[in-house]
């Protein structure tokens, strides 16, 4: 039955929680939201103490003789490439006459192709005055080499035409030479052969003609693509405002630092595994969560939020009054995370309670937090664990202590039979829930519920365990009978311990000593 039922929780969990994800992440946000002030502020920092250098930027308008309107860009893309060679970055730096590398000056410029036929090129440089000298530099290099190279294209297409030309001239000569060494005659055979050279002296003719007048398109071409390429943007300082730049960077920093934090918060949730939602504290504890108190506020609340407080606490308390007034033997309350607000609901309960006789409260707490927490009201009287077996049998006690790492398990016994756990959602892992809840079990302590501190306000899973074993404070809870005496409340087993000296079975209270929770011992 239990194999079966493990089987039937395993399969039906899923291997990500994505709403426990999200409540978690939601619960971390001082993190994430420290994340993104923290870039907001790097990138205004950025801006005002790294400001961009003097800039400036010119326009070039560059014609092609292979100009197409259905052109992709390949050729603008050619002259950026070309821009960025260090030849034109070497002409660039002899009319400026620096003696800088060309190498070094590729890294103060870059060019960008607008459209087919606009190159932007933008320059930096010590002083707005020397980037627009530099712009303008690279802009006559860069049309000075875009026209040689359109020139000597020109040159070489016209002198193969020309070269051809007069191929075909030599070839005429010897086509007009044929005809004229031969004689008129009747011949049929020589009349056909003479037809076909006055054929072919036509057609050399016509291609001579056709190739001068390619020649001469080709030289006529180049002055009209020369004009075509020129400045048309007149090299300018680009003026930078701080407040914009800051702007800018400040919202890229907080989008940046808001993904990481993020990014930190969801991994840091998955890996350290701190159950938030009830339904988890529930299931890992195996006890059903019986009430809730908000997070105390860090800030002075408003007059609405300390009602709420007020009332949920007055709440709490009359729950718990129930419970350790209808109960045998002591009931003890035991932290985990929230040792402070555990005191306080401690003598808040025992306040309620000194109004039908005196009430002892069993401090096991490790630290200070009960002795701090205030007066102590009413019939009311605060002893250590060493004093609780002084504490007379007709005396109502209260005890409370801490599950924390460390905790001795052992002398969780003296403090009550009986335990509610106060547990601060998010701070325990659930392999730590798991090694509290094993632990009272086998010292045979009953966990009749699980008041949930600091729960998250929007969360609707149920924390009541409907399967589970009946210790919730839905009804009355009797422990089964133990031998040797075990079974009896915990006053009448002090009593006799007074009367008959120390049992072999049981330890008196000692000093915490710290025991490490590793997973293998949640395991």
């Amino acid at each position: 039955m239990t194999t079966s039922t493990a089987a039937e929780s395993s399969a039906t969990t899923p291997l990500l929680d994505l709403q426990a994800l999200v409540v978690a992440v939601r619960r971390r946000r001082r993190l994430w939201g420290a994340m993104a002030l923290l870039g907001l502020l790097i990138g205004a920092a950025v801006a005002v103490l790294m400001p961009p250098p003097p800039s400036a930027v010119t326009t070039v308008l560059v014609t092609h003789q292979a100009d197409q309107p259905n052109d992709t860009g390949t050729l603008i893309r050619t002259d950026v490439a070309l821009l960025g060679t260090t030849r034109i970055a070497a002409q660039a730096l002899r009319s400026l006459k620096s003696t800088e590398k060309p190498e070094d000056f590729l890294h103060d410029y870059r060019g960008t192709g607008l459209t087919n036929n606009l190159l932007q090129i933008d320059v930096t440089g010590a002083s707005d005055t020397e980037a627009v000298a530099r712009a303008k530099a690279l802009a006559d290099a860069f049309i000075a080499d875009h026209v040689r190279r359109m020139r000597e294209a020109a040159q070489a297409e016209a002198k193969a035409l020309r070269d051809q030309r007069d191929r075909m001239r030599d070839e005429l000569a010897q086509v007009n030479k044929a005809i004229g060494n031969r004689s008129p005659g009747s011949d049929p055979k020589a009349s056909a052969s003479i037809e076909s050279l006055f054929a072919r002296r036509a057609e050399l003719t016509s291609r001579i003609a056709d190739f001068d007048q390619r020649a001469e398109e080709a030289r006529m071409g180049t002055p009209q693509l020369v004009a075509g390429t020129q400045i048309v943007d007149a090299p300018r300082a680009v003026r930078h405002s701080l407040p914009k730049a800051a702007a800018t960077n400040a919202a890229i920093g907080l989008v940046l630092g808001l993904a990481i934090g993020l990014a930190l918060a969801a991994v840091g949730t998955v890996v350290a595994d701190r159950p938030v939602l009830r339904r988890e504290i529930a299931a890992n504890l195996g006890a059903s969560v019986v009430a809730e108190l908000p997070r105390a506020l860090r800030r002075p609340a408003g007059l609405w939020q300390r009602r709420r407080t007020r009332e949920a606490h007055e709440r709490l308390t009359t729950t718990l009054v129930r419970a350790v007034r209808h109960s045998a033997e002591p009931v003890s309350l035991l932290e985990l995370g929230c040792a402070r607000t555990t005191s306080v609901i401690a003598l808040n309960v025992a306040g309620a309670l000194g109004a039908e006789g005196p009430v002892v409260v069993v401090d096991g707490l490790p630290g200070p937090e009960l002795a701090d927490s205030g007066q102590e009201p009413g019939n009311t009287t605060v002893v250590s664990g060493e004093r609780a077996a002084t504490v007379p049998r007709q005396v109502r006690r209260l005890g409370v202590g801490s599950v924390a790492p460390g905790t001795a398990w052992t002398d969780l016994r003296y403090l009550g039979g009986r335990t509610v756990l106060v547990v601060r959602a998010g701070h325990g892992s659930a392999a730590w829930l798991h090694t509290v809840a094993r632990q009272l079990a086998e010292q045979r302590i009953a966990v009749i519920g699980v008041v949930l501190i600091d729960p998250d306000p929007r969360d609707r899973t149920d924390g009541t365990l409907w399967d589970g074993p009946h210790t919730a404070l839905r009804g009355p809870y009797e422990r089964p009978a133990q031998q040797h005496g075990t079974g009896l409340p915990l006053t009448e087993r002090l009593a006799r311990q007074h009367a008959t000296g120390p049992l072999r079975t049981e330890r008196p209270p000692m000093s915490a000593t710290r025991v490490p929770g590793s997973d293998q011992e949640a395991r």
